[in-house]
């Protein structure tokens, strides 16, 4: 499928503002990647660093105008929030102690947000913010990015059709490597604020790879944590926060299974992936091979289903932005996310119905605070020794 820009739709794009994501920030970028992609939403303003004089640089690098480039976000939400042409809404692409104060402030402003996961660093912020969301009648989006592949969302309309039958286990596991040795005592900046428990929150594997997998599992499968079971370690000596995390699940509806998160894994750079299995069938998704998806029924030989290629169907079809065999990845899944994110705003702001079940394919503050909650559940099972836990949220 080749999309439709919002200029040749006749939709006017939307303005977006963002903070964080200033020069040689790795996320800030994607994010800036994905947003172009379709054409749907405009970068105009920004407080891209806290520090003015990166901040005026980094805005400068991007082409933003000169009065529109903030070095705090408070400054950035009340000016925004004054112009006629301000931005509609905020991408927060901070350290993960940044998020809920940022969040608040343009929710406050009366500005719809984009936000990075982890939620919040504690539940109490997850709270206040689905909170004031609701208050505000604002739209809250999460950028649980892996949502976004064509895959992904074909796997979980086969599970929600029945085609596995009654589910039994629900896996998903998010492995790296990049935190072996002890980089962040050197002061490498990604990994030294991602084990700060200042900055990263109650846990480090699981705030930053963790909740991945556990979206991943939750979204596919359509089912919730009821309760966990943990055992978080950290292999490298003198470090502050958790590198590995090893969590059983038991899923509402009945299905067992486990999320694990490790970043001192050599040999695995990026390995992202989801098993789920059913009392008649199986099927499993890796973000290595995003573009495949393997299903088995069982007493069946197992078949894989290529994006855009034959078997592929409903949101695996609307997503395929190629043919079958032109490759599509990580850029791409985040850009579907920021089309979907584009259309659920602008038809919100415009007073349009949006039907519920598109809307729930994109990931909103109440996903995010189920993340939050998982992370909390897991800290506190492991400190009694991984005892079950509650983890449902609400």
């Amino acid at each position: 499928m080749v999309y439709a820009t919002a200029v040749e739709t006749g939709s006017r794009r939307l303005r977006v503002g963002m903070v964080g994501g200033g020069r040689n920030a790795f996320i800030g970028a994607v994010h800036r990647f994905a947003i172009r992609l379709d054409d749907q939403i405009e970068l105009v303003a920004g407080a891209l660093s806290a520090d003015p004089e990166n901040a005026a640089a980094s805005a400068a690098e991007i082409g933003l105008a000169p009065d529109r480039g903030y070095s705090d976000y408070r400054d950035m939400a009340k000016a925004e929030a004054a112009r006629a042409d301000g931005i509609e809404a905020v991408v927060i692409v901070t350290p993960n102690h940044l998020h809920a104060p940022i969040a608040t402030a343009f929710l406050e402003a009366g500005i719809d947000v984009i936000c990075d996961k982890p939620l919040a660093t504690t539940l109490g912020d997850a709270d206040a913010l689905v909170a004031l969301t609701r208050a505000k009648a604002r739209k809250f989006l999460v950028t649980l990015n892996n949502t976004g592949y064509a895959m992904v969302r074909q796997a979980r309309e086969m599970v929600a059709a029945g085609e596995l039958g009654r589910l039994t286990a629900v896996h998903a596991s998010y492995i790296q490597d990049w935190l072996t040795l002890p980089i962040d005592a050197d002061g490498q900046k990604q990994a030294e604020w991602r084990t700060d428990p200042a900055r990263a929150g109650q846990s480090a594997v699981l705030a930053d790879i963790g909740v991945h997998a556990f979206n991943l599992a939750s979204y596919v499968s359509g089912r919730e944590a009821e309760t966990v079971a943990a055992d978080l370690f950290t292999a490298v000596p003198g470090r502050r926060l958790d590198d590995n995390a090893h969590v059983m699940v038991r899923w509402s509806g009945g299905a067992r299974g486990t999320i694990v998160a490790s970043q001192t894994s050599p040999g695995h750079y990026n390995d992202l992936s989801v098993r789920i299995y059913g009392d008649k069938a199986g099927l499993e998704w890796r973000g290595a091979q995003p573009e495949e998806l393997r299903f088995t029924r069982y007493g069946e030989d197992s078949r894989t289903i290529i994006r855009g290629g034959h078997g592929s169907t409903g949101e695996g079809r609307r997503l395929s932005r190629m043919p079958a065999a032109h490759p599509e990845g990580y850029i791409e899944a985040f850009g579907n996310f920021y089309r979907d994110a584009a259309e659920i705003i602008r038809a919100h702001r415009a007073g349009r119905p949006l039907d519920a079940a598109r809307c729930a394919l994109v990931p909103d503050v109440v996903d995010g605070a189920r993340g939050v909650k998982f992370v909390a559940a897991a800290v506190a099972s492991d400190a009694a020794g991984g005892a079950w836990t509650p983890a449902s949220y609400r």
